[in-house]
C-alpha cells in the first residue's frame, strides 16, 4: 500500500484529482469506479473547475458508482444517483448514458445486482476504483462479515452504517435498511484502488486495515492484498 499523508480534506482533494485526471489522460477509454459521500464532494467540485478550464474531458469516461440505496428513486434527494448528478454528472461533458449507478426501484433487486455485474465486466476492468472507508470498515456498503469473494448483491446495512448516514436524513428511521452495493471481488479487479480517509473519528479503523489481519470483520483489510492501492488521508498511520 502506498500511502499519501495530507493535512485536511482540501490537499487529498487535490491528490485524489491528480490521480483521476492521470487515469483520463492515459486510457483511451477510461472506466472511473465512483464514491458517494461528504469525503469526495471536494474532489468532485476540483473535477468540475479542471473540465470547465479545458484540462479535462470526461467524454469518453464511463462510470460506475459503488451502490444505491435500496427502495429510493435517482429523483430523490437521498439517493446516490441524484447526489452524483448533483455534485459532479450535471456539470461536467460525460455523457449521462455512460453513469452507471445500480436502480434502487428495480422490481427485482436481486437481478438488478446480477444484471450490474454484467455491466462491469462487458465494459472491462475498472481502470481506478474510488473508496471511502465505513467507521466499521466497510468498502461500498459490504458489511463486516461479507466474504471476501462476493459479486454486486443485496445486503443489508449495519447498525453503524445507517447511524452514520442518518445525518443526511430527517430521522434514523428514514434510513433505509438495504443497498445494492458492488461486492469486494468486484472491487478486487480494479486495476488500481484509491482509498480516501479524512478524520480522526477513522483514525483507529484505518489502522487496522493497514496493519490488521487480513479478515472478513474488517473489510477493507483485503485492500492489503491488491496490487496496486494508495491511501490519501491525513492520519498518521
Amino acid at each position: 500500500m502506498n500511502i499519501i499523508k495530507v493535512n485536511n480534506n482540501i490537499e487529498l482533494s487535490e491528490k485524489a484529482a491528480q490521480f483521476v485526471l492521470n487515469t483520463i489522460s492515459s486510457k483511451e477509454r477510461p472506466i472511473l469506479g465512483l464514491a458517494t459521500g461528504s469525503t469526495p464532494e471536494k474532489l468532485y467540485e476540483l473535477l468540475i473547475d479542471k473540465n470547465r478550464a479545458g484540462e479535462v474531458s470526461f467524454s469518453k469516461v464511463t462510470t460506475f458508482n459503488l451502490d444505491e440505496y435500496a427502495g429510493l428513486s435517482g429523483e430523490d434527494p437521498q439517493s446516490y444517483r441524484y447526489f452524483m448528478n448533483k455534485h459532479l454528472f450535471d456539470h461536467i461533458d460525460i455523457k449521462k448514458e455512460k453513469t452507471f449507478i445500480p436502480n434502487g426501484l428495480a422490481l427485482d433487486i436481486e437481478e438488478e445486482c446480477k444484471s450490474y455485474e454484467q455491466l462491469i465486466e462487458q465494459s472491462g476492468s475498472i481502470d481506478l476504483q474510488l473508496l471511502g472507508l465505513g467507521l466499521n470498515g466497510h468498502i461500498g456498503f459490504n458489511e463486516p462479515g461479507t466474504p471476501f469473494d462476493k459479486r454486486t448483491h443485496v445486503v443489508a446495512l449495519d447498525a453503524v452504517t445507517r447511524e452514520a448516514n442518518a445525518r443526511f436524513f430527517s430521522h434514523l428511521d428514514e434510513v433505509p435498511t438495504q443497498a445494492l452495493t458492488m461486492g469486494i471481488g468486484t472491487i478486487m479487479e480494479a486495476k488500481q484502488i484509491l482509498l480516501l480517509v479524512i478524520g480522526e473519528k477513522k483514525a483507529d479503523i484505518l489502522k487496522q486495515v493497514v496493519h490488521g489481519d487480513v479478515s472478513e470483520n474488517v473489510p477493507a483489510s483485503i485492500l492489503q492484498r491488491h496490487p496496486n492501492v494508495t491511501i490519501i488521508t491525513d492520519i498518521d498511520v
